[in-house]
């Protein structure tokens, strides 16, 4: 005899496979389906509004997934979100079952922070356009230091600054470099172009021949993964003392 339940589940329509998969737990889902791996991932753009609620979330009910419950929040709401931000978290647990206080605190702080977020003003990063712009970005780090410090401004395809990074410290004559931990850190902060700046405490501004090396590593280095080195500085001990390595047509000797 043939089992009718089997035959049905053979010919269950493509949309209602989906459906269940939707109430399953995530745990179940294929790893690069899953929200918060696709989040790791480094792309957050490519998430759907109910993904990323569902990363909030944590997880659904015994019956829905956390996809599906965030899929039924924002149901409930017409998509959108102004209207979930104006809720209590009281009448979101007493809406929606398997949103408990905890989640629907979660929900509605990073509602709020996006809310502040538009209200914040867009940080000004500074532009690299000469030796004295960069110089000035690392002169209170470097000037006047008992010892040695290697420093780095990883910037943007149109030289503005992304971040500064102290890379190490030495001692009074005497610094290690080591190029690939500057490398990765350009890499992670998708920069395209570095300022390489170090002290010397003694106040010669003449570059040493380890400084000569150091620079044509860097340069090489970088080149290799498209990557321009602007300049390199060496900073003295008063407040405008400082050799630059482009200005004075070395950058790559």
């Amino acid at each position: 005899m043939t089992d009718t339940t089997d035959m049905a589940a053979l010919h269950r329509p493509a949309e209602a496979e989906r459906s269940v998969a939707a109430h399953c737990s995530i745990r179940r889902w294929a790893t690069g389906d899953r929200p918060r791996e696709k989040m790791l991932t480094g792309h957050p753009g490519v998430l759907t509004d109910s993904e990323l609620l569902a990363i909030l979330i944590g997880s659904g009910s015994a019956r829905v997934s956390a996809v599906e419950l965030s899929r039924q929040m924002l149901s409930a709401f017409g998509g959108n979100l102004h209207l979930m931000a104006d809720r209590s978290a009281k009448e979101l647990c007493g809406r929606f079952k398997g949103i408990g206080e905890a989640k629907a605190a979660s929900i509605l702080a990073a509602l709020e922070l996006g809310r502040r977020m538009q209200e914040c003003p867009l940080p000004v990063r500074p532009k690299i356009v000469t030796s004295r712009d960069a110089f000035l970005l690392v002169r209170t780090d470097l000037v006047r230091r008992p010892y040695e410090m290697f420093e780095v401004l990883f910037l943007t395809r149109g030289n503005h600054l992304i971040r500064k990074v102290m890379i190490s410290e030495g001692g009074r004559d005497k610094i290690l470099v080591d190029p690939k931990k500057i490398f990765k850190i350009a890499i992670d902060e998708q920069a395209s172009a570095l300022v390489v700046c170090h002290n010397h405490p003694s106040g010669q501004l003449k570059p040493s021949m380890a400084d000569m090396n150091i620079t044509r590593q860097m340069v090489a280095g970088a080149k290799l993964l498209d990557i321009d080195i602007l300049d390199h500085l060496i900073v003295g001990v008063s407040d405008e003392a400082y050799f630059s390595f482009s200005d004075e047509g070395c950058l790559k000797c």
